[in-house]
């Protein structure tokens, strides 16, 4: 069995078992996190389509991704998750999915669901099979710990992986995810930070801006607030991607859930990074 080993326990989260299951509900019961602990009402409606959550060290951004993690723990069990991240390290394709395998955390193994890429492979003609792209990418790996905490040892997920991140590339992605999932229960995740190194208000200002564009659901809008503000978004194309999608499941709302920097955190606000978790829903 193909494993891909965690490269970011100890670092951007807890390196044991019951040490990280203490930090991620620190990050619950966080004053900027949703206050209380998850747990996974079965019977939830499932309505959620598709969230946006940050990947920093959960003692910045973790209290920020749980108000997603929360809201998605009330939405019943999902069947299998599409996990996107931008490709921070430059290796390997330009949209890249690992088809097979489990993914290890300390939390245990989560398994790659094959026939779900199999079927969105089929479905496009851009993404590559290449594990490379994902040994040493933190952007998916930092979100697997939260699904582990909720959803146990069913956990399915497919991960993908773009240093392609223009708008043509990631609408093709997009377009293909809507056709793979039409008749799966599937939750779609994309991976990102936002503005970088920036004062605290003028990355507010910058990411609102952005942010708005993901409320209308439209992508080519949040391309051009991305180029004419200059936002230092990282995942950008994962996050177009699932707007995308997520048109083409039938959306029907979006919700900032929470926005925040490492500001908030640290009192520093000299130069922030900004974290937010959107969810879309039918």
């Amino acid at each position: 069995m193909k494993v891909r080993y965690a490269r970011y326990a100890g670092s951007f989260y807890a390196g044991t078992r019951e040490s990280l299951r203490r930090q991620i509900e620190e990050c619950f019961t966080h004053k900027f996190g949703p206050g209380s602990l998850p747990s996974l009402r079965e019977e939830g409606e499932r309505k959620i389509i598709g969230l946006v959550c940050p990947h920093a060290g959960y003692m910045y951004s973790g209290p920020v991704a749980a108000n997603a993690y929360y809201k998605l723990s009330l939405d019943g069990r999902v069947g299998v998750f599409i996990i996107m991240g931008p490709n921070h390290q430059g290796i390997g394709s330009g949209v890249a999915l690992m088809d097979r395998g489990v993914w290890r955390t300390p939390l245990g193994d989560v398994e790659v669901d094959h026939e779900t890429a199999k079927e969105i492979l089929r479905h496009s003609s851009i993404i590559d099979v290449d594990d490379s792209a994902h040994i040493y990418e933190h952007s998916i790996e930092v979100q697997l710990p939260f699904l582990q905490y909720i959803y146990g040892q069913s956990l399915k997920f497919v991960p993908i992986c773009f240093l392609m991140q223009d708008l043509e590339t990631v609408c093709e992605v997009g377009r293909a995810l809507a056709a793979a999932l039409k008749d799966k229960n599937a939750v779609i995740i994309a991976s990102s930070d936002w503005t970088h190194y920036e004062p605290q208000r003028v990355a507010y200002e910058k990411d609102m801006e952005a942010i708005n564009a993901v409320l209308k659901m439209d992508e080519r809008l949040f391309y051009s607030i991305l180029e004419s503000k200059r936002v230092t978004a990282c995942g950008y194309g994962p996050v177009a991607a699932l707007i995308t999608a997520a048109k083409g499941l039938n959306a029907k709302s979006v919700e900032l859930l929470s926005y925040k920097t490492s500001g908030d955190i640290t009192g520093d606000t000299s130069a922030v990074v900004g974290y937010a978790a959107i969810s879309i829903t039918r």
